[in-house]
């Protein structure tokens, strides 16, 4: 970890819409089916994700480009999707699809994610330690380099800093349900 102290160069415009890469070998052959349908009906392909238990469910979030994603839209994805994963047959157990919007305390999984959230509380896990520790919480102040900038408390400064975290090392992020989070959904 390290304080951000000169200007960096952009993200370029193709790398944001790379994902955390925390997926199993199962949602990644699910995402690489999914995206491209998911795409061609006009929505982006948020996060795959399989979740076991007494009944497995693949849970498809996506939205469209203003971040929205109505309950009819949820519908038309499942119709779409359901036949062709039954045909495929990617996934040997049976499983139950649901399709949703990531929500208010949404994942951020790509870095336009972090991009459309700036202001807005976020806590960060990482794969491996930075600067001593895998966890961070503080307020996301953008991207940079491939980086995700946070503004956080450091112990030995009396400022809020911000630091880069490396895109590649984070494991999970998500939103922080917080007043200004609730505001800003209620606006929009």
């Amino acid at each position: 970890m390290y304080i951000k102290q000169k200007k960096r160069k952009k993200i370029k415009e193709n790398n944001k819409k790379i994902r955390i890469n925390n997926e199993t070998t199962e949602e990644e052959k699910i995402s690489s089916l999914v995206e491209p349908l998911i795409e061609n009906m006009g929505y982006q392909l948020v996060r795959i994700k399989m979740i076991g238990g007494d009944h497995n469910i693949l849970q498809v979030m996506a939205e469209k480009e203003d971040g929205t994603l109505a309950i009819s839209d949820c519908s038309k994805i499942s119709r779409i999707l359901s036949p062709i994963m039954d045909i495929e047959d990617l996934i040997e157990d049976q499983y139950r699809l649901e399709v949703s919007s990531p929500g208010i305390d949404r994942p951020l999984v790509r870095i336009i994610d972090f991009e459309r959230t700036i202001g807005l509380e976020a806590k960060i896990e990482l794969s491996e330690m930075l600067a001593d520790r895998k966890h961070f919480r503080g307020m996301i102040e953008g991207t940079q380099d491939s980086e995700v900038l946070l503004k956080m408390e450091i112990d030995g400064y009396d400022e809020p800093q911000i630091i880069g975290i490396p895109f590649k090392k984070i494991s999970s992020a998500k939103l922080i349900m917080t007043d200004d989070l609730i505001a800003l959904a209620n606006n929009n």
